[in-house]
């Protein structure tokens, strides 16, 4: 994401992402979002219609830039790849109504159905992937996704600035034709081009109006619904798209969506009728789970802090390991969160099967534990091999939410209580947020990560040097050429002993601390049906429906 920053959700493949949550956090005034109208009111005059909260406002509907689920959760909804994940998560036909695979099982012809269009009526054609594969890899579109396309041949190069776009492999054999060589084989490949990076972009518009994306009134959707009002920082409006291929198969007339960022107000919007889903404030969950009515979902993705290690003390790797053997994770999640989130002392989440079909996590085992006594004594030999009479100030910085605010308020208790250190906190808007981590702005910073596709090496690849996602300032070369071998491997055992040593050797640097493995927790009211979160992917809104 998944930064993913899935942000709110967070508490989110699919997850998106991602409740709509997500990856997290933040927007307009803490109790933010326009009147929504009562559904009493509207329900005859707007049929069937959603109400749904994003926590956010959305990052970018540019479907390369907007990398995280509070902008992904929704442009899955507005837009479609060559495939669509399932109901039961598994890659479907979508743009694409079918495909041919190559013996060395590297190249891809996809046949694009004769009526898929956008929601201006034009044909959505293969030329359309071929200029949005290429902008997204483009090193001057400066996508945070482009990492995921590396895998087509000349994608990494081109993104690099080592190739041009016309070594890219991707090309159009005709309007409804569309294939894609890949450097190597690739499993997870059907999965992957379900994401909203892969998106097509109808050329035409975006070369007349490159910010064609940025407006409800210019925007050109080719998925279940499209968009007819943004008010930003405010609320978001799609209705049914009647030009989708599978339009007779949406059910609901209209989402409607606000940005609330305070889960405790959503939450009372949601007993007020004013919203259909919400996800549980920690101060209620042990009443409402004990009360039944709470659903709770498989997520891909892993919920952490990010140390930056241009920053002093942060460059050490004692004082690092010190700062996150000081953290209980057992205690977040019991007494924090308090949403039945499996406690993080690894970073790929559990989930995954390696070749022997045995739980990657479970597998990987605990690379972290909760120590006061030698965090203490780690510390002490960190500020000694830097020559630190007083250990310098440091600052801890989330996003704004009512959630992230509590797990850095429980922090901060444990590091002054296992390590006799002061730490201040900071907070922002999420979208500021996010653009001051990128920067390396910060000493230490929430994170979060949903995952884009299913498998271990999503997770592993966001810490390679240079990264888009990494955002450490870390580097490790035994690592990175770990995860390069890992990514060409056609053996899969061998693969999964090249990521197990991989993830080893980021636990023994420490650049993170996890906190916490992500799961959808949410309340639903009993008349709404069909929504589908993925655990890998984002929010689906296809099939929903509402009596």
């Amino acid at each position: 994401m998944k930064e993913g920053e899935m942000m709110k959700k967070i508490g989110s493949l699919l997850m998106m992402c991602v409740l709509i949550f997500a990856l997290a956090a933040c927007t307009a005034t803490k109790d933010s979002g326009a009147e929504p109208e009562k559904k009493s009111s509207t329900a005859k005059e707007d049929g069937k219609v959603l109400y749904m909260n994003n926590g956010a406002e959305p990052t970018s509907f540019d479907p390369p830039i907007g990398f995280d689920s509070y902008s992904w959760n929704m442009l899955n909804n507005l837009m479609e790849g060559l495939t669509r994940l399932g109901k039961s998560d598994e890659p479907e036909g979508a743009m694409a109504e079918k495909w041919d695979i190559s013996e060395d099982k590297k190249v891809y012809t996809f046949h694009l159905r004769k009526d898929a269009k956008w929601s201006n009526g034009d044909d959505v054609k293969a030329s359309d992937f071929v200029f949005a594969w290429k902008r997204l890899l483009d090193p001057k579109t400066g996508s945070p996704a482009a990492f995921l396309g590396y895998f087509i041949q000349g994608g990494e190069e081109f993104n690099t600035g080592k190739g041009s776009a016309d070594q890219v492999g991707v090309k159009a054999l005709d309007d409804k034709t569309f294939e894609v060589t890949l450097k190597s084989p690739q499993a997870y490949f059907l999965s992957v081009v379900s994401n909203p990076a892969f998106f097509p972009i109808n050329e035409k518009v975006a070369t007349k109006n490159p910010k064609w994306f940025a407006e409800a009134d210019s925007f050109v959707a080719n998925g279940p619904f499209k968009l007819t009002q943004w008010k930003h920082n405010s609320n978001l409006v799609m209705e049914r798209n009647d030009q989708y291929w599978d339009a007779e198969n949406v059910k609901l007339d209209k989402v409607k969506w606000v940005i609330v960022e305070n889960t405790n107000t959503e939450y009372q919007m949601y007993q007020n009728g004013e919203l259909d889903v919400s996800e549980i404030p920690s101060d209620l969950s042990e009443k409402l789970l004990k009360d039944g009515d709470v659903h709770i979902e498989d997520q891909a993705g892993t919920y952490f802090y990010r140390f930056n290690l241009d920053k002093e003390p942060f460059q050490n790797k004692n004082i690092r390991k010190a700062f996150a053997m000081a953290v209980d994770q057992d205690q977040i999640v019991n007494f924090v969160t308090k949403n039945k989130e499996k406690p993080a002392r690894g970073f790929v989440s559990y989930g995954f099967k390696d070749a022997d079909g045995k739980d990657f996590r479970k597998t990987g085992g605990d690379l972290l534990k909760t120590d006061g006594k030698e965090a203490k004594a780690l510390l002490k030999k960190g500020m000694k091999e830097e020559g630190y009479k007083k250990l310098p100030a440091i600052t801890l910085t989330y996003s704004t939410d009512d959630t992230h605010k509590k797990i850095a308020e429980a922090l901060q208790q444990m590091f002054k209580e296992n390590l006799g250190v002061d730490v201040k906190l900071a907070n922002m808007e999420w979208n500021v947020f996010q653009e001051e981590q990128k920067a390396l702005k910060f000493q230490l910073s929430r994170s979060s990560f949903l995952a884009d596709y299913a498998d271990p090496i999503n997770f592993l690849e966001s810490f390679q040097r240079g990264h888009s996602m990494n955002r450490t300032a870390w580097s490790n070369k035994e690592y990175d050429e770990l995860i390069k071998q890992a990514m060409n491997e056609t053996d899969n055992k061998k693969r999964f002993e090249l990521m197990y040593k991989a993830e080893g050797i980021l636990f023994d640097e420490m650049p993170i601390i996890p906190i916490h493995f992500y799961n959808y927790v949410f309340l639903i009211k009993d008349n709404v049906s069909g929504i589908v979160r993925h655990p890998v992917g984002y929010l689906d809104l296809k099939w929903a429906d509402k009596q």
